[in-house]
């Protein structure tokens, strides 16, 4: 990083700051620890619940407002916006789960959730985006931590509902409805758009090593307290004690700007956007950087073969430009800056998002289904499941991230290619579900964990690399749209039939044993194995590309989108 000056803004400490929002605006996993008390207080049944769970989803990944918005107001806008929805939303579910006001109807709950868990869409659009942005060479690894983070989030979630809230599914609503807007207002003066290097330093490798290592450590240490809170019994103190740890190990990555204040860098690199990002607009950034970066693309001469429209020939237009009587206009090439509507209609983008869709709707299903998944084979506390399933879960994101940025550049092999992987992986996972084998239920939620982590761990720089970041708020946010419509389908109409189908069979409200989620799962493994066949179609499509993009440690791709 160049030199600190006074009132600089470097994007590690906006990229420290949006580890605390993204911890804020993972909310939306932390259902499975009240969906219990919405059946037993309200009176729900499990197809009513699923339901519930399916507004869950909506809420968290409908983001097209924010997309549009991230483009027109500065990210404390969009913060502001987010922690708003959080409180009222929240607000109302605690209101009926306290028992504060009685008899609420089925659908204003219904819509409570949907505006509380759309708190998630604002925040976590805002950093993603503005760090991408801030970070246009990594943005594999970038998109790998922020997720990876708000993956951990149900974990972090679980440690304080079990330790500091003794399982009170009320004052978890309570904290959620007054801690989030809080630690959203403590951090949305820091996320700010920052003028990114124009090259590669060796330092920022260092940095994300750090920030990568930290998130790991704070992964396995949420996993170990919350076993240990399981099996022994810790006293108030004790469980104090290992929630502050946790609030040091979340403050971490604050080291890299503290380290860089305290030992700032001698160098400027070369080509790098002189004076403070508080003095700089996002159009201004921008464009300083189009117009260096643009020009060398466009002169390369492998780019032929990509054009698409071109039936003027090059004499033709080199002659009508000269004399001034035309301005070439084209449509944009993969890995250039497209709008929506110019994305909407390529085949790429209807691949992606349906292998994200089978991916994430196959996956999404047994998350909210988790607690009675446990509960039907037998396990009385799923504590513990939620926590192995959000840990693997931060593998998954994280790691999708990290694997794909080191083979994407060194044999150029395109990211989704491990979303193939991984569903071939979802397959064996949900076959063992429905085996309901002995021993198999925590290691196919681990497996299941992983695997669903990198179906967001890959889509999202894939979605950047060949659309462009200039609108990729929009263009993420629809392709997030596959998340609830998965939910919607495969948990709210099929899970929840057969559930209570099954429980009806039993003559209670409650389903045991295997039988009760053993079809859903045979179904989601047949959506699996065609996610894995979209996705095989997608990498071998764009392969040719990503050789073209990435040829020879050439970081073009990063550079023609760098808006």
């Amino acid at each position: 990083m160049a030199v600190l000056k006074e009132g600089s803004r470097p994007p590690w400490v906006g990229l420290a700051a949006a580890v605390w929002v993204q911890i804020a605006a993972g909310s939306a996993y932390t259902f499975p620890l009240y969906s219990p008390a919405l059946k037993s207080v309200l009176g729900f049944s499990q197809q009513q619940l699923t339901i519930i769970g399916v507004a869950n989803d909506i809420g968290e990944n409908v983001g097209i407002l924010p997309g549009i918005a991230c483009n027109k107001f500065p990210p404390w806008v969009i913060l502001l916006v987010g922690l708003c929805l959080s409180f009222f939303g929240y607000g109302v579910l605690w209101l009926a789960v306290s028992q504060t006001v009685l008899s609420l109807p089925y659908w204003v709950l219904w819509l409570a959730l949907v505006v509380a868990t759309n708190s998630s869409a604002w925040m976590g659009t805002a950093v993603l985006v503005t760090n991408m942005r801030n970070f246009p060479l990594s943005r594999g690894t970038v998109a790998g931590i922020l997720k990876g983070y708000i993956g951990l989030s149900a974990a972090v979630f679980t440690e304080i509902f079990a330790m500091v809230l003794s399982d009170s599914t009320s004052d978890l609503l309570l904290f959620l409805t007054l801690g989030i807007p809080i630690t959203c207002l403590a951090m949305m003066y820091f996320i700010r758009a920052c003028a990114p290097a124009s090259g590669e330093d060796s330092s920022e490798h260092v940095h994300f090593l750090f920030t990568q290592a930290a998130s790991l450590l704070l992964a396995v240490y949420l996993l170990t307290t919350t076993i240990l809170k399981t099996i022994l019994s810790l006293n108030n103190s004790i469980s104090y004690i290992l929630v502050g740890v946790m609030v040091i190990l979340l403050m971490s990555p604050l080291a890299i700007p503290l380290k860089m204040t305290i030992f700032p860098s001698r160098h400027k690199r070369p080509g790098k956007l002189d004076g403070s990002s508080n003095d700089l607009t996002e159009e201004e950034i921008s464009s300083s950087q189009t117009a260096s970066l643009l020009s060398s693309i466009s002169s390369e001469a492998d780019l032929g073969s990509f054009r698409e429209g071109e039936d003027i020939s090059e004499v033709d237009m080199l002659l009508a430009v000269g004399e001034g009587a035309v301005k070439k206009k084209r449509k944009p090439r993969r890995g250039e800056d497209f709008k929506f509507r110019e994305a909407i209609i390529k085949a790429d983008f209807w691949l992606l998002w349906l292998a994200y869709f089978f991916g994430v709707g196959s996956g999404v299903t047994v998350l909210n289904n988790l607690a009675q998944i446990g509960v039907a084979l037998g396990v009385n506390d799923t504590t513990i499941l939620l926590s192995l399933f959000s840990f693997c879960n931060f593998l998954g994101r994280l790691g999708a991230g990290v694997v794909s940025e080191h083979f994407v550049r060194s044999k150029t092999i395109p990211r989704t290619f491990w979303m193939m992987i991984t569903q071939i992986l979802m397959i064996i996972t949900f076959l063992l579900y429905a085996s309901a084998l002995s021993g198999t239920l925590y290691a196919a939620t681990a497996l299941l964990g992983i695997c669903f982590g990198v179906q967001f761990g890959v889509m999202i720089p894939t979605a950047s690399e060949l659309f462009g970041l200039k609108h990729f708020g929009i263009i993420f946010n629809f392709m997030q749209l596959g998340n609830p419509l998965g939910a919607l389908l495969f948990s709210g109409l099929l899970a929840g039939y057969v559930y209570d189908t099954e429980a009806g069979k039993q003559q209670g409200s409650h389903c045991l044993g295997p039988n009760c989620f053993r079809l859903t799962f045979l179904v989601l493994a047949g959506v699996s194995a065609f996610g894995a066949f979209l996705s095989m179609i997608l990498t071998i499509r764009i392969r040719p590309v990503y050789q073209m993009l990435y040829a020879a440690g050439s970081f073009r791709l990063a550079q023609a989108s760098d808006h």
